[in-house]
């Protein structure tokens, strides 16, 4: 996906959707990825790139002050607003998984698809479900390993505290032929909508809303639970 809009707020959330890891030209060679396929599923480690006002600061930056106006904003700066919350309550941005992060590093669990030799790029990694932006740096790459990296006796916080409700997603047999044949891109597709792209404090029924998706405009309103798609424009630069 081309924009932060519509992207899927967590990885996983929307599983069939595709995505590919290109690697710069020194690591392309087959001996980076030697034994990778024996992986069901992989840790992304990635630079939220398109969020003008990420810092890059380290953890030992965030202090207080002494100037009371440069504590409130001080203040303000580590507390974020959770989509699970509704977008209005606030928290700590360490108790979060926002975007906007003293140091900008995002943490995404991925499926893996195929490990693909391509003439033009070398070693290719096709993963599914992931949460990123087209053209995101991915910094490193690393297995996920079940017994060390799983723990289903956690708390979740807050996160355990608020449901989640899905959206139910209609679009048309006219408009989904439109779009593309895949059926995989489609399922994708169903899964970013499913999971209601809009702000949390947005309820405007006829309000008309657009992500940009695999090469297409994607319009939607949303009303008491259910997302209909009202039309999908492919873009110009794609018809080729």
């Amino acid at each position: 996906m081309t924009t932060k809009f519509g992207l899927p707020r967590q990885s996983g959330l929307a599983p069939d959707l595709p995505g590919t890891i290109v690697f710069e030209p020194r690591f392309r060679q087959p001996e980076a990825v030697r034994g990778l396929e024996g992986f069901s599923h992989l840790w992304l480690v990635w630079g939220f790139s398109a969020n003008r006002h990420t810092g890059g600061s380290s953890l030992s930056n965030c202090r207080a002050v002494d100037s009371p106006e440069n504590e409130s904003m001080q203040t303000e700066s580590l507390t974020v607003r959770p989509p699970r919350l509704g977008g209005n309550s606030r928290v700590g941005v360490f108790a979060s998984r926002s975007p906007f992060r003293p140091n900008g590093l995002g943490l995404s669990c991925v499926r893996m698809n195929k490990v693909e030799a391509t003439p033009s790029q070398g070693m290719v990694i096709h993963v599914l479900g992931a949460d990123l932006m087209d053209g995101t740096p991915v910094y490193d790459v690393k297995p996920y390993v079940a017994y060390t990296d799983c723990h289903p006796d956690a708390r979740c916080g807050f996160v355990d505290e608020q449901g989640w409700q899905l959206l139910t997603v209609k679009l048309s047999t006219e408009l989904s032929s439109r779009y593309s044949t895949d059926e995989q891109a489609l399922a994708g597709l169903r899964q970013v909508l499913e999971q209601d792209p809009r702000p949390r404090y947005h309820n405007d029924p006829d309000r008309v809303y657009g992500i940009m998706y695999d090469g297409c405009d994607v319009r939607f309103r949303v009303s008491d639970g259910v997302l209909t798609v009202t039309d999908i424009i492919p873009l110009k630069h794609h018809l080729t």
